[in-house]
């Protein structure tokens, strides 16, 4: 089937991003892949419509860049697969992918979700908890206090949690309403610069281009392994210390991964030299956390006039949470979307969509803002900024028509994985084939997974 026929909600997500992105209606995409991952919601086809969304930015940058756009094809199956997972370890096991503590507790007057992948933010909620780190113990503590005075007062001690909200009582909280009144992607226009793309080719239409990337977890290495597959060098920075296990494995593909301290002078120092030589800034701090670091909006495009700088937070830009820290998983607690499912389910526990497809999907529209913002300044010589939050992804996919009545898709079989294995950095794997293509252009990576920090601080 194509964007026009057979499934308006694949049509209407996918028209709706391109109204934010700024683009014109969509050419037509071819769509494969029969089933959809069951859910109160068409998470299905979210992930369709934004990995097309990432694969019609790319065709018309090389529209712009070679007077030729390749026609699209998504496989819907395979899509809603990679928001599920894309590497399949042969001889080894992914670590766990949540803290022993992370999860749904039921409290006083509803139910909470505690967010402790990180050991900063689990102390924050077993210092207010006054508990130790035992799931029983945790759970007997939350018991005793409502919901949201429990979220409010982790959150006041820099930990990550989300009382379970209904779509009507999220509208009517001041942050819904503030995300709601937010574009899906915010842009702004940024000083002339260099193009780039100066080495780029039909077939490999990101080779030469700088990217510097500055995100964890999901959402923002989605964006940047997407890239990375058509070329594009992409340099992942992280802080001393920081490790995210249960992800690095799906998420450093085609990256050079570096540690870099950009609170110490010698490691401010490097960052604004590759930033001067970036084409793209990826970036998922919260609001205001690079300007505190005297690197704001107009120090970075003092850095690289030009630049392309995408960036992502949790809650939104704009309100009273805009500066709060946040996850897929807390997002849909907080947004309605876990409530819906629960409800649709007849459960008597949240019932989140079947995958973290708010993470993903910004991570593609991430891919496609870059590359919208690259194809504005190869027309006009000027950069851009782009933001883009999960709370908006949410919206989009709260406000999309229900899903159709369909079976769930058959699970990967041999012949959904690439014939060749993966050598990673912890063993042998099998990844799945991309669910993008592009007439005319292979997709492929440069790099297999690899840990964090395997890499120096330079191009």
């Amino acid at each position: 089937m194509t964007s026009g026929t057979g499934n308006p909600a694949f049509a209407a997500i996918l028209e709706a991003i391109r109204r934010g992105l700024g683009a014109g209606a969509a050419p037509p995409v071819t769509v494969t892949g029969a089933g959809a991952l069951p859910s109160a919601y068409p998470v299905s086809d979210l992930a369709a419509a934004s990995v097309a969304a990432a694969g019609l930015a790319l065709a018309e940058l090389m529209e712009t860049r070679f007077g030729r756009q390749p026609g699209v094809t998504v496989d819907r199956r395979l899509a809603a697969f990679w928001f599920a997972r894309s590497l399949h370890p042969r001889g080894w096991a992914l670590p766990p992918p949540w803290d022993p503590v992370a999860g749904d507790y039921r409290a006083a007057d509803g139910w909470i979700r505690l967010h402790t992948n990180a050991p900063h933010h689990r102390d924050a909620a077993l210092a207010v908890l006054g508990t130790a780190p035992e799931r029983e113990a945790v759970a007997g503590a939350v018991a005793e206090w409502r919901a949201d005075e429990l979220e409010a007062a982790v959150v006041a001690a820099g930990g990550c949690a989300a009382a379970m909200r209904t779509a009507a009582a999220w509208a009517a909280h001041p942050q819904g309403a503030a995300v709601a009144a937010e574009p899906l992607v915010a842009w702004e226009a940024g000083g002339a610069g260099e193009s780039g793309l100066t080495e780029a080719r039909p077939d490999r239409p990101l080779a030469s281009l700088r990217v510097l990337d500055l995100t964890r977890v999901l959402a923002g290495p989605v964006a940047t392994r997407f890239l990375a597959g058509f070329g594009a060098t992409v340099l992942r920075l992280d802080p001393p210390g920081w490790e995210e296990p249960g992800v690095v494995p799906e998420t450093t593909l085609g990256k050079a991964c570096a540690r870099l301290d950009l609170t110490d002078p010698a490691g401010r120092a490097r960052f604004e030299g590759l930033l001067a030589t970036a084409d793209v800034l990826v970036h998922g701090y919260r609001p205001d956390a690079l300007a505190r670091l005297g690197l704001d909006a107009a120090a970075r495009a003092r850095l690289r006039p030009g630049l392309i700088d995408v960036s992502l937070d949790a809650y939104g830009w704009t309100g009273p949470w805009r500066g709060r820290r946040g996850f897929d998983s807390l997002v849909q607690m907080s947004s309605g979307l876990a409530e819906a499912g629960m409800v649709r389910a007849g459960a008597d526990t949240p019932v989140p969509l079947p995958v973290q497809a708010l993470d993903h999907a910004t991570g593609y529209l991430m891919a496609a803002a870059c590359l919208h913002g690259l194809a504005r300044r190869l027309a006009t010589g000027h950069g851009a900024t782009a933001r883009l939050s999960l709370a908006r992804t949410a919206a989009l996919l709260a406000a999309a028509p229900a899903p159709l009545p369909e079976e769930a898709p058959a699970a990967p079989g041999r012949a959904d994985f690439a014939e060749a294995l993966e050598p990673t950095g912890w063993g042998p794997a099998l990844r799945l084939r991309p669910p993008l293509a592009l007439d005319g252009v292979p997709v492929a990576w440069d790099r297999p997974a690899g840990p964090l920090g395997a890499a120096a601080p330079a191009w």
